[in-house]
C-alpha cells in the first residue's frame, strides 16, 4: 500500500521510560503477512507493538473479510463458531452491567456493528456508541439510530454516562492516555469503566508464543496483563474493583493460534488447549486468556 506509514514509539506509553527491548516478533496472519516487533518496557514491563502503523495507515490492516467485528459475516467455520460464542458472551456482558447499577446510560467505545448495544437497549439502557470504522458504524446506525459517533469528540462534552465499556478495544487505540482521559471526562463520578482485554500472562500465550492469536499485530498496539492494567488504572486515578474471566476466549484463541502455528485447523487439539488454559488459570492468579476489569474512580 503506497500510503502505508509507520511510527516508532520512543517511550513507554504507561510509565514514559525510554528503555525498552524486543520481546517477541509476530506475524500479521490476518491481512498483510508482515512481521512486527513487540517491545517490553524495562521499567514497568508493559508490552507494545513498536514500530507500528500510523493512525492514517492502520485501516489497511483491518481490510479483511475475516475481520468479523467490522463485517459481521459468518463466512468460515471459525467465524461461525465466534458468532455462537458471542451470543453467550453478549448475554453475559449485559448481565454484568445489569448487576452493576440500576438501568440508565451506557457508552460503548468501539461498538463495532452494535450487537452489544442492541441487547443493552432491549434491557432498557439508554445507549450511545463510538465506532471509527465507517462500515461497522453504518451497520450500527441502521440498527440503533443516530447515537453512534465516529469519534469521542463528536459527543456533547457535558454528556456523562453511568457505564462506559470497551470490549477488546483499548488495545487498538493509538493515543492510550488521551483516550482514557476523554473517557473519564464522560464518566459520572460514581460511574464504572469496564475494560475487556487479552491477557499476555495466560497459559495459551505461553503455549503458542509468537503464534498467539491475541497478539494480533499490528491491530493490537498494546498487550496487557493484570500487572500493567493496574499501572494504567493507577496512573488515571482508577481502582480495579473486580476482575472477571472470559473463559470462552481461550478456546477461540487456541483455535486461531493452532491454525497460525501449523497452517491448518485442529479443532480437537484447540479444544484441549483451551480447556488446559482455563484449568491452569484457576490455580495461577486467575490468568485466563481474556479478562474483564471493572474500574471505579478513586
Amino acid at each position: 500500500w503506497p500510503d502505508k506509514m509507520y511510527e516508532k514509539v520512543e517511550k513507554c506509553p504507561l510509565c514514559n521510560n525510554k528503555d525498552y527491548e524486543n520481546f517477541i516478533i509476530c506475524r500479521d496472519y490476518t491481512v498483510s503477512q508482515e512481521s512486527f516487533a513487540i517491545t517490553q518496557c524495562q521499567s514497568c514491563k508493559f508490552l507494545f507493538t513498536n514500530p507500528r502503523p500510523k493512525k492514517k495507515a492502520i485501516q489497511h490492516y483491518y481490510e479483511s473479510e475475516d475481520y468479523i467485528s467490522h463485517s459481521n459475516k459468518a463466512n468460515s467455520l471459525i467465524n461461525t463458531l465466534y458468532k455462537v460464542i458471542r451470543s453467550y458472551t453478549l448475554s453475559n456482558k449485559v448481565k454484568i452491567i445489569n448487576n452493576l447499577t440500576e438501568h440508565n446510560t451506557i457508552l460503548d467505545y468501539g461498538c463495532g456493528t452494535g450487537t452489544f448495544l442492541e441487547l443493552a437497549k432491549s434491557n432498557n439502557w439508554k445507549i450511545a456508541g463510538i465506532e471509527p470504522s465507517d462500515r461497522a458504524k453504518s451497520i450500527a446506525i441502521n440498527k440503533l439510530g443516530n447515537n453512534i459517533y465516529s469519534t469521542i469528540d463528536k459527543l456533547d462534552e457535558t454528556e456523562q454516562f453511568d457505564i462506559i465499556t470497551l470490549w477488546h478495544v483499548l488495545e487498538h487505540v493509538h493515543d492510550l492516555n488521551k483516550t482514557i482521559k476523554q473517557l473519564k471526562s464522560h464518566l459520572k463520578k460514581k460511574g464504572t469503566l469496564i475494560i475487556a482485554l487479552p491477557n499476555n500472562s495466560s497459559f495459551d500465550q505461553q503455549l503458542y508464543k509468537q503464534h498467539w492469536a491475541a497478539f494480533d499485530v499490528p491491530r493490537h498496539l498494546y498487550h496487557f496483563n493484570q500487572l500493567t492494567i493496574k499501572t494504567l488504572a493507577h496512573k488515571h486515578y482508577f481502582k480495579i474493583m473486580k476482575i472477571i474471566p472470559m473463559k470462552f476466549d481461550s478456546f477461540y484463541v487456541s483455535l486461531l493460534s493452532e491454525k497460525y502455528k501449523t497452517g491448518k485447523s485442529n479443532y480437537w487439539k484447540s479444544l484441549i488447549n483451551g480447556w488446559r488454559s482455563n484449568r491452569w488459570a484457576k490455580n495461577n492468579n486467575n490468568d485466563y486468556s481474556s479478562l474483564i476489569y471493572i474500574l471505579k474512580n478513586k
